[in-house]
């Protein structure tokens, strides 16, 4: 059979049992699977074509499971805009999604010890500003400055790296478009740094790539002029926050499980005077009393 014999050679889901249409198709190590059936992955899934029918059945398995987690899920703090971060700290969990439909969309609810690291990533892009020529003939090019010139903007970037059977990290953007930053301007009012107006060489405020009327500045901006505009400093703030929340959720969790599988030890009851093991509400077993810290 020809490579287009095989294109349309009748292919069976092995998760459904359905037919598989020509654009449907999801390979997977030793089998194929519908776009329907795939959907029901997890987002953060990325391991599907050297993933076995069997491991396949397994996480739509607990992804079937994870329904049941997220209609018990109960939001005591939201974190972050677009993509969220979703807490409930009354059960110790979390859920990062952008939908607003929740049964609809099954994010997974992760436990807070499932946590094993939070990393914040500032992604710089940069983009060459070219200037309009005629040449002899009349005709328009673009050419670069001399020297270049460019503008920059900033992505933010959240990871969360868990411990998972079917993924280990979540990576998702916090600002919805990329913040353009003037080297050497000041946001704070919409005025360029020094006043109103293009900052000119030998202006208050100018630095060395700014220049009258020419667009994007030769030399990227510093953290100090990124952090003059306000959209850089939320999302700065918005990621730090997110970070910190999840990392001290993580470490208090894993402080009291620890705790809770400590071996007790016998002290003395301060109501009967009694040699006692205090119980799971730290009383005395003989009196009642209560063992105090």
């Amino acid at each position: 059979m020809g490579i287009f014999g095989k294109m349309f050679e009748k292919k069976i889901c092995g998760i459904c049992g359905g037919e598989i249409g020509l654009l449907g198709n999801r390979k997977l190590e030793d089998g194929n699977m519908c776009k329907n059936c795939a959907a029901k992955l997890s987002p953060f899934f990325s391991d599907r074509r050297s993933s076995t029918l069997e491991q396949i059945r397994e996480q739509l398995a607990y992804r079937e499971e994870n329904r049941d987690a997220v209609a018990a899920f109960h939001t005591t703090r939201t974190l972050g805009r677009g993509t969220k971060v979703l807490l409930d700290e009354n059960a110790g969990k979390f859920m990062v999604t952008s939908a607003r439909d929740l049964v609809a969309a099954n994010p997974d609810v992760l436990r807070f010890d499932q946590v094993t690291g939070c990393i914040v990533d500032v992604r710089e892009n940069r983009h060459e500003e070219e200037r309009e020529v005629e040449d002899k003939e009349g005709h328009t090019r673009h050419v670069s400055y001399t020297p270049p010139r460019y503008t920059f903007s900033y992505d933010f970037y959240l990871t969360i790296n868990v411990n998972s059977p079917y993924f280990d990290e979540i990576t998702f953007q916090l600002n919805s478009s990329s913040i353009e930053v003037d080297a050497g301007r000041f946001y704070g009012r919409g005025m360029p740094l020094g006043g109103m107006g293009t900052n000119r060489p030998g202006m208050m405020g100018a630095r060395p790539g700014m220049a009258q009327n020419l667009p994007g500045s030769t030399t990227a901006p510093t953290l100090e002029e990124r952090r003059n505009n306000p959209d850089y400093v939320e999302c700065e703030a918005m990621a730090e926050e997110i970070r910190a929340a999840l990392t001290q959720i993580r470490t208090q969790v894993r402080e009291e499980a620890a705790a809770a599988t400590a071996p007790k030890t016998a002290t003395t009851c301060p109501w009967c005077g009694a040699t006692t093991m205090p119980n799971a509400n730290g009383c005395c077993e003989y009196c009642g009393g209560a063992m105090g810290d």
